[in-house]
């Protein structure tokens, strides 16, 4: 039997200040376009279909355009909800779009109870684990404590024992997921941060976010939602990632939705298919003058850019100026290039003992920049303290 697996859509999201809908429009027909020209048997999304709780209008709407086009296909389409859900708001109707062949999973207590299909090699039992905010799915699944595991691993053993006693012999069995798994038994040395990205909202609960591959034994193929790079936990155990880069730390990932060949008793085979890219994104360091005037730098004035300006003070409208070369600039960092290290051991407040408010002004802009304020700035900082000092003696006569 073959899937699509896809997960985290995030419809509504912005790119800094860039409307993301016409790039997600585009990615939906793809997705929809590699479902019919693949002949897939279902299609699974793992989660955070919206980017927020109360979507936009413009949201929902891409999300309603989706689904005709994803019924039209006429297979089976499950979905679940994922930590940027409103796991109430998504689930509305969802019995009614069952009739058509859209399951959406969003109540954890319904977790095993799975879509049922079959092909040429017997039965395939699909279920849809929600996103399981702990506290709240506790109670619901009877859960030992308040814990992504302990959440999780109720789930999964009311999935097994479903699989045990209602399914028949070799049901292959498929689990969507949207959680945080790291291979083996999910220690924090086991957690690759190299994979990770600064678009995906933190889950920990407790001081642990992540789960080990372990709770999904038995499981066939376990479709994962939540973290935005496609890879992979274990031989059955796959992250489908984001189709469109939410964020610069994403600039390295290859978008793509994952087609999974599910056979009897054999590891799953994967194929990914690379999504539309809107815009390459790119992140660029130097001194603005050089960036400004560079012909290095002219293929990046097409791209999203995050730029590191590395001069020694801030430039005079620096956002401006980079934008009239590189319209598409997104993000402005300054980092200057020469910054004194801190060579003693000594606490802040020992460092400005017996230092006038001028000196400690002062060394604050030599520490930011690496070179002491000129006169002017100097006359200028004279001025503020000398301000502020006389504000807070009127506070106190008043």
């Amino acid at each position: 039997m073959r899937f699509l697996h896809t997960s985290d859509w995030h419809l509504g999201r912005r790119f800094h200040s860039e409307d993301l809908i016409p790039a997600q429009r585009d990615f939906l027909h793809h997705l929809v376009d590699t479902a019919r020209t693949d002949n897939v048997d279902a299609v699974l999304v793992a989660g955070d279909i919206y980017d927020r709780a109360i979507p936009s209008l413009d949201a929902v709407r891409l999300f309603s355009h989706a689904l005709h086009q994803l019924a039209n296909l006429n297979v089976p389409i499950i979905m679940i909800s994922g930590n940027h859900d409103s796991a109430h708001r998504l689930g509305v109707a969802s019995s009614l779009l069952a009739r058509t062949g859209i399951h959406l999973h969003t109540d954890p207590a319904t977790c095993h109870t799975p879509v049922l299909l079959k092909d040429a090699d017997g039965p395939v039992a699909i279920y849809g684990i929600p996103y399981l905010e702990p506290s709240m799915a506790r109670t619901p699944l009877e859960a030992e404590a308040v814990s992504h595991r302990a959440v999780l691993t109720a789930a999964l053993d009311r999935i097994r024992a479903d699989l045990a006693s209602n399914q028949p012999a070799g049901t292959r069995s498929v689990v969507l997921a949207h959680a945080f798994a790291t291979p083996g038994t999910g220690r924090p040395e086991e957690r690759d941060k190299t994979k990770e990205s600064t678009s995906e909202r933190d889950i920990t609960v407790g001081g642990v976010a992540h789960v080990g591959a372990d709770l999904f034994h038995g499981i066939d193929y376990v479709a994962l939602g939540h973290l935005h790079g496609t890879q992979r936990v274990s031989d059955r155990i796959h992250y489908s990632g984001s189709p469109l880069a939410y964020s610069f730390s994403e600039a390295h990932h290859t978008k793509s939705i994952t087609l999974v060949d599910l056979a009897p008793g054999a590891v799953p085979t994967l194929t990914h298919r690379p999504c539309p890219v809107p815009r390459r994104l790119e992140r660029v360091t130097g001194f603005i003058e050089d960036l400004l005037t560079n012909p290095a730098y002219e293929p990046l004035t097409d791209a999203w850019l995050e730029v590191t300006l590395t001069d020694t003070a801030l430039p005079f409208e620096a956002m401006a100026r980079l934008r009239r070369r590189f319209p598409h600039t997104a993000e402005l960092k300054h980092r200057p290039a020469h910054i004194p290290a801190q060579t003693t051991n000594t606490t802040y407040s020992e460092r400005i003992r017996g230092r006038s408010d001028l000196d400690i002004t002062s060394d604050f802009i030599h520490n930011m920049r690496g070179i002491e304020p000129t006169p002017d700035e100097h006359a200028l900082l004279q001025q503020a303290v000398e301000a502020s000092r006389l504000n807070e003696q009127q506070k106190e006569t008043v």
